[in-house]
Protein backbone atom coordinates (compact mmCIF):
# COMPACT_ATOMS: atom_id res chain seq x y z
CA UNK A 1 0.00 0.00 0.00
CA UNK A 2 3.01 2.12 0.82
CA UNK A 3 4.74 1.51 -2.73
CA UNK A 4 1.35 2.30 -4.08
CA UNK A 5 1.14 5.69 -2.70
CA UNK A 6 4.78 6.77 -3.10
CA UNK A 7 4.18 5.72 -6.82
CA UNK A 8 1.23 7.89 -7.09
CA UNK A 9 2.91 10.93 -5.57
CA UNK A 10 5.74 10.48 -7.84
CA UNK A 11 3.55 10.52 -11.13
CA UNK A 12 1.97 13.75 -9.40
CA UNK A 13 4.87 15.48 -8.62
CA UNK A 14 5.98 14.84 -12.09
CA UNK A 15 2.95 15.96 -13.67
CA UNK A 16 2.81 18.93 -11.88
CA UNK A 17 6.67 20.01 -12.95
CA UNK A 18 5.92 19.07 -16.42
CA UNK A 19 3.29 21.48 -16.46
CA UNK A 20 5.47 24.33 -14.91
CA UNK A 21 8.47 23.71 -17.01
CA UNK A 22 9.98 27.02 -17.99
CA UNK A 23 10.18 25.99 -21.90
CA UNK A 24 6.99 26.09 -22.12
CA UNK A 25 7.16 30.17 -21.43
CA UNK A 26 7.06 32.04 -23.97
CA UNK A 27 8.55 34.90 -22.65
CA UNK A 28 5.96 37.54 -22.33
CA UNK A 29 5.21 37.38 -26.35
CA UNK A 30 1.14 37.36 -26.66
CA UNK A 31 0.18 34.32 -28.73
CA UNK A 32 -3.01 36.45 -29.98
CA UNK A 33 -3.02 36.28 -33.88
CA UNK A 34 -1.58 39.84 -35.65
CA UNK A 35 -2.99 39.12 -38.71
CA UNK A 36 -6.44 41.45 -39.85
CA UNK A 37 -7.44 45.04 -40.49
CA UNK A 38 -6.68 46.85 -36.90
CA UNK A 39 -8.65 50.50 -37.12
CA UNK A 40 -6.69 53.50 -35.72
CA UNK A 41 -9.09 53.83 -32.04
CA UNK A 42 -6.78 55.81 -29.65
CA UNK A 43 -3.24 57.51 -30.03
CA UNK A 44 -0.76 59.48 -27.24
CA UNK A 45 1.97 59.58 -24.89
CA UNK A 46 3.00 58.45 -21.40
CA UNK A 47 3.25 61.51 -19.05
CA UNK A 48 4.75 60.86 -15.45
CA UNK A 49 4.64 57.25 -15.49
CA UNK A 50 0.59 57.40 -16.75
CA UNK A 51 -0.81 56.26 -20.54
CA UNK A 52 -2.53 59.84 -21.93
CA UNK A 53 -4.64 58.65 -24.41
CA UNK A 54 -7.12 60.38 -26.72
CA UNK A 55 -9.47 59.30 -29.05
CA UNK A 56 -9.00 59.48 -32.80
CA UNK A 57 -11.69 61.31 -34.44
CA UNK A 58 -13.38 60.30 -37.57
CA UNK A 59 -13.28 62.41 -40.85
CA UNK A 60 -17.30 62.95 -41.20
CA UNK A 61 -18.52 60.24 -43.97
CA UNK A 62 -15.15 58.55 -43.84
CA UNK A 63 -14.24 55.22 -42.48
CA UNK A 64 -11.67 55.17 -39.87
CA UNK A 65 -7.48 55.44 -40.70
CA UNK A 66 -6.64 51.65 -40.51
CA UNK A 67 -3.52 49.48 -40.28
CA UNK A 68 -4.49 45.96 -42.43
CA UNK A 69 -1.83 42.97 -41.80
CA UNK A 70 -1.96 40.11 -43.98
CA UNK A 71 -1.25 37.04 -43.77
CA UNK A 72 1.97 37.27 -46.64
CA UNK A 73 3.38 39.65 -44.53
CA UNK A 74 1.97 42.74 -46.32
CA UNK A 75 0.48 45.58 -44.53
CA UNK A 76 -1.82 48.25 -45.94
CA UNK A 77 -2.02 51.45 -43.81
CA UNK A 78 -5.71 53.73 -45.06
CA UNK A 79 -5.96 56.81 -44.14
CA UNK A 80 -9.15 59.18 -44.94
CA UNK A 81 -9.54 63.01 -45.56
CA UNK A 82 -12.70 64.92 -46.10
CA UNK A 83 -11.54 68.06 -47.07
CA UNK A 84 -14.52 69.20 -49.22
CA UNK A 85 -16.90 66.95 -48.49
CA UNK A 86 -16.41 63.93 -50.30
CA UNK A 87 -14.28 61.44 -48.99
CA UNK A 88 -10.56 60.85 -50.13
CA UNK A 89 -8.55 57.53 -49.04
CA UNK A 90 -4.70 57.25 -49.00
CA UNK A 91 -2.80 53.70 -48.74
CA UNK A 92 0.23 52.79 -48.78
CA UNK A 93 1.72 49.28 -48.77
CA UNK A 94 4.65 47.49 -47.50
CA UNK A 95 5.60 44.92 -45.87
CA UNK A 96 5.81 43.96 -41.53
CA UNK A 97 7.38 41.58 -39.62
CA UNK A 98 6.82 40.21 -36.11
CA UNK A 99 9.48 39.52 -34.02
CA UNK A 100 8.46 38.36 -30.13
CA UNK A 101 6.79 41.86 -28.75
CA UNK A 102 8.28 43.96 -32.10
CA UNK A 103 6.34 44.55 -35.12
CA UNK A 104 8.29 46.34 -37.55
CA UNK A 105 6.36 47.91 -41.10
CA UNK A 106 8.95 49.07 -43.79
CA UNK A 107 7.26 51.42 -46.25
CA UNK A 108 8.79 53.14 -49.32
CA UNK A 109 11.80 52.38 -47.77
CA UNK A 110 11.21 53.78 -44.54
CA UNK A 111 11.25 50.90 -41.16
CA UNK A 112 9.05 51.69 -38.39
CA UNK A 113 9.87 49.47 -35.41
CA UNK A 114 7.15 49.63 -32.60
CA UNK A 115 6.36 47.65 -28.99
CA UNK A 116 3.71 45.49 -28.93
CA UNK A 117 2.58 46.79 -25.48
CA UNK A 118 -0.64 45.00 -25.87
CA UNK A 119 -2.21 42.51 -28.18
CA UNK A 120 -5.70 40.82 -27.58
CA UNK A 121 -8.09 39.24 -30.32
CA UNK A 122 -9.65 42.65 -30.08
CA UNK A 123 -6.88 44.82 -29.62
CA UNK A 124 -3.42 46.07 -30.84
CA UNK A 125 -1.59 48.93 -28.85
CA UNK A 126 1.75 49.79 -30.15
CA UNK A 127 4.58 51.92 -28.90
CA UNK A 128 7.53 53.74 -30.66
CA UNK A 129 10.76 54.78 -29.99
CA UNK A 130 9.51 58.24 -29.37
CA UNK A 131 6.76 57.17 -26.70
CA UNK A 132 3.92 57.73 -29.35
CA UNK A 133 1.28 54.70 -28.66
CA UNK A 134 -1.16 54.38 -30.81
CA UNK A 135 -4.72 51.70 -30.31
CA UNK A 136 -5.89 49.62 -32.79
CA UNK A 137 -9.47 47.64 -32.82
CA UNK A 138 -10.96 45.26 -34.92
Amino acid sequence: MKKRNLILALIAFIGIFAISCSNDDNEGETLAPIQGKWLKSQQGIIVNGEEQLTDVGENPGCDRDYMDLRASNVVVFGTFNSLDGSCDETVLEGVYARSHNNLTTTVGGVSTTQDIVNLTVDELKVKDNLGVITVYKR
